[in-house]
């Protein structure tokens, strides 16, 4: 691709940074990120470290912020959860970043939570979580129970999504998957589904043996009730999960499954075919038609050269994160949090879901719910969408101590 393509296609001069004289004399904006590059999440964080390089290269491509550069500072938590509070306070204390994107797993965010608060950090949280917590010193671009999950499930429960009446919970053995399917089972409680229609099972990360495990739900859905199995299984495991599947012959018209954390980047390393028909839910899906997201696409194609890179819906988040903080910096004329925090309240984004977004005062985003099928080619066609963005609920309702917090 020449240069003048890849200037085209992003509408800018993304591939040779336009610099301002001024940005000699003025120090750098640093923008941290704090993503797993190695380990069992790497799969799934890597292109977040890269989808946020992309986005510091075109914002100075723009000018920078403030009439200076924007300058990204890179670590490597190594999908290590202590590690990530080091690095961290190494980006806060050392680096002296002025904004932070990063994290995946909930037990790293919550590594980190109390280190952002201390420094008065800033961070920006790009992926779907169990919802429970509101951080002054975080903001939640990615999606709560109800943008999610809850609406996941009630698909599989309706006639489009196989009328289950049984249901098998999968996840990894921490919090977001345990406190994720803690709500669920009070939803499906609340549907007449309980006691012997839930199976719950939880593996470790990086777990690489199904065999057992999905023979049991196998088992589980030959007593008569229609089943469905949730997952909430993250990293590297989903590969060899899914790769069982196809091996048992677990088909989506006989068990369908809807995943939270397996978009295109994960399905990128899997032979798809045996897999076509099961779901997951996110907020964003590459196939999407709208012009936000071509201009995505063509944007992450010109950075990243190489057609096998997919997008997906954390890459979405973390996009929108950015323009937000961007949007904010410009309107506070300053990059120190405490301003730059209150400027983030109401900043709207139109987003490549082709939803205009908003930012709350409880730190998360009114974001469309989408359920996607697997294809053969590894992408995903929507069979169900939101007519509207949903404000997001991150105190849920089927936690029972809850029940009187003001939302």
């Amino acid at each position: 691709m020449t240069l003048a393509t890849r200037r085209a296609l992003l509408g800018t001069a993304l591939a040779v940074p336009f610099i301002r004289p001024s940005f000699a004399q003025a120090a750098p904006i640093r923008v941290g990120v704090l993503h797993s590059l190695s380990g069992t999440m790497a799969i799934s964080e890597t292109a977040l470290r890269d989808t946020v390089l992309m986005m510091v290269e075109w914002q100075n491509s723009r000018g920078g912020l403030l009439g200076r550069r924007l300058e990204p500072v890179v670590v490597d938590p190594a999908s290590n959860w202590p590690l990530f509070a080091e690095k961290a306070r190494e980006l806060l204390q050392v680096s002296r970043v002025d904004v932070t994107f990063g994290c995946w797993t909930s037990v790293s965010r919550k590594s980190v939570l109390p280190v952002f608060e201390e420094l008065n950090g800033l961070l920006f949280y790009p992926v779907q979580y169990e919802g429970e917590e509101e951080s002054r010193n975080i903001f939640y671009t990615g999606a709560a129970p109800n943008q999610q999950a809850i609406p996941a499930v009630e698909y599989l429960l309706s006639a489009d999504g196989g009328d289950a009446r049984r249901v098998a919970l999968l996840g990894t053995d921490y919090v977001y998957p345990r406190t994720t399917n803690r709500i669920l089972r009070g939803f499906l409680a609340s549907k007449g589904i309980q006691g012997a229609d839930v199976m719950e099972e939880y593996t470790p990360f990086g777990h690489s043996d199904w065999q057992g495990i999905v023979a049991r739900v196998k088992r589980f859905a030959s007593e008569g009730k229609k089943t469905a199995i949730v997952s909430t299984i993250n990293g590297d495991a989903n590969v060899p999960f899914y790769r069982e599947l196809g091996n048992q012959g677990i088909k989506a018209e006989d068990i369908p499954s809807v995943a939270f954390s397996v978009g295109e980047e994960e399905l990128a390393g899997i032979d798809t075919r045996p897999l076509v028909g099961h779901l997951a839910a996110w907020n964003y899906f590459m196939s999407v038609q709208s012009p936000a997201n071509t201009e995505f696409l063509n944007m992450w194609r010109a950075y990243i050269r190489n057609p096998r890179r997919v997008t997906n819906d954390p890459m979405e988040a973390t996009l929108i994160g950015f323009k937000m903080w961007a949007q904010a910096v410009t309107q506070a004329r300053t990059t120190a949090v405490d301003p730059v925090r209150t400027a983030l309240y109401g900043q709207k984004v139109a987003a490549p879901s082709g939803y205009e977004v908003e930012m709350h005062r409880n730190h998360h985003l009114s974001k469309p719910v989408m359920i996607g099928e697997v294809q053969a080619d590894g992408q995903f066609n929507i069979v169900y969408r939101t007519p509207t963005a949903i404000p997001a609920e991150n105190w849920s309702p089927f936690i029972p101590e809850n029940a009187n917090r003001r939302r």
